[in-house]
């Protein structure tokens, strides 16, 4: 299979602008292709993680990566998809950014011997010149045409800034100067980022005559359409500092059964017909899907020692609630606990619930329990005696588990 079937296959390609040419070029070229990340955190996400999927494949396959981290463009911001300006960073927070995204990727893209590139746009887009620019790169965009972007669109309601508009001028010029400097003919990223790979398509085509193309991927999204790697404390970090490598496998073992087969083939490299033949499951085995899913996914990002020990925590949870040393778990100070703690600071300290707020709507919905004791009363306290083995496991719904041990 080539490896343009197999993104096919697989569901991964949403757009491209010269499909018959795409497909010449992935299945009988050996091409340069770029993915821009933008650093806006100190970790990639779950959403950058099928865009490395995608980049790991194209090597495999003999192409060449470019991952170009936005040190320039992420000082002006993507309003795309965002209701509202992002917020500034400092040219510090930016670099440091994108440090820590480097040394995420290495961990997953093979950079040695020309095999890949990591370039920072903030080399070059730092340094233009505003009168330059605007004549040798703004005299080919039509503000007309750009206004229909739908990046630009939903965002002229509430107002659109003057730096923001600038941003798809911004990442055109990164197609055109990575084509000229390293030969890149395509540009890959999220579908919601058509608009902007259009956008340096065209450029680069006006400005030296050459054809470059542009593909875009699904994004992660659930069978609903929302876009997958949110919890209730926020985004699923690639970092294990932001998020447990316990607490990643659970979140792609919790998945929705309708979600998970497309999850195994967007996102993994098991073989395409050991997941198609998965289609046919259903009841218990889906379970047995999540924690393939889970597992391959924690392997890939943390290691097989962290997949090892998350697998093991969640099978003895599931098997009967034993508490496993792999367990998420807080440590209490004694001085905290005094002769007891309420039950909502509990369910905060432990990160079971952001807020007391949200902490009291689980207790009154009746979704915690303590030592597999329900607890229905919103001023329950957990007396210090419940802490003579050492700890106590606080559970919420059915599936998050968490050791809170006194110190």
């Amino acid at each position: 299979m080539t490896v343009f079937e197999e993104l096919t296959r697989r569901g991964l390609i949403a757009q491209m602008t010269h499909p018959e040419k795409i497909r010449e070029l992935l299945d009988h070229e050996k091409v340069t292709f770029y993915i821009g990340f933008d650093a806006t955190a100190d970790s990639l996400h779950v959403g950058h993680f099928l865009q490395m999927v995608v980049m790991k494949r194209l090597q495999q396959a003999g192409h060449r990566p470019i991952a170009l981290l936005g040190t320039g463009t992420t000082m002006v911001g993507d309003p795309t998809g965002k209701t509202e300006m992002r917020k500034m960073l400092t040219p510090e927070q930016i670099n440091h950014n994108a440090a820590c995204f480097q040394r995420q990727m290495e961990k997953f893209i093979d950079f040695s011997d020309g095999k890949a590139m990591i370039l920072r746009n903030g080399d070059w887009l730092l340094k233009l010149n505003y009168i330059e620019l605007l004549r040798d790169v703004g005299v080919y965009f039509s503000v007309n045409q750009m206004l229909t972007a739908e990046c630009f669109k939903t965002r002229l309601e509430r107002g659109l800034s003057f730096i923001e508009f600038n941003y798809m001028i911004m990442q055109s010029y990164d197609f055109l100067k990575l084509h000229r400097d390293y030969g890149c003919m395509l540009e890959l990223g999220g579908n919601d980022q058509w608009a902007n790979i259009l956008g340096g398509i065209d450029l680069t085509r006006r400005a030296t005559g050459d054809e470059v193309y542009g593909m875009t991927f699904t994004l992660l999204t659930t069978k609903e359409g929302k876009k997958m790697g949110k919890t209730e404390n926020g985004a699923v970090w690639l970092d294990p500092e932001k998020t447990s490598p316990y607490e990643f496998f659970q979140y792609w073992r919790n998945v929705d059964d309708g979600d998970v087969i497309n999850c195994l083939k967007l996102l993994t490299f098991l073989p395409i017909e050991e997941i198609e033949a998965m289609e046919q499951w259903e009841g218990s085995q889906l379970n047995k899907a999540k924690e393939i899913l889970a597992y391959q996914l924690t392997e890939m990002v943390h290691g097989k020692e962290e997949a090892d020990k998350a697998l093991a925590a969640a099978q003895a949870l599931f098997s009967g609630g034993a508490v496993s040393q792999d367990m998420p778990t807080t440590q209490l100070p004694a001085g905290e606990v005094g002769e007891g703690i309420p039950v909502l600071d509990l369910l905060v300290k432990t990160g079971l619930a952001p807020s007391k707020g949200e902490a009291r709507r689980l207790v009154q919905q009746g979704g915690v329990t303590v030592d597999d004791q329900k607890v229905a009363d919103i001023a329950y306290t957990v007396p210090r005696s419940a802490f003579e083995k050492g700890y106590v496991v606080v559970r919420k719904g059915k599936k998050a588990y968490h050791k809170a041990v006194l110190q």
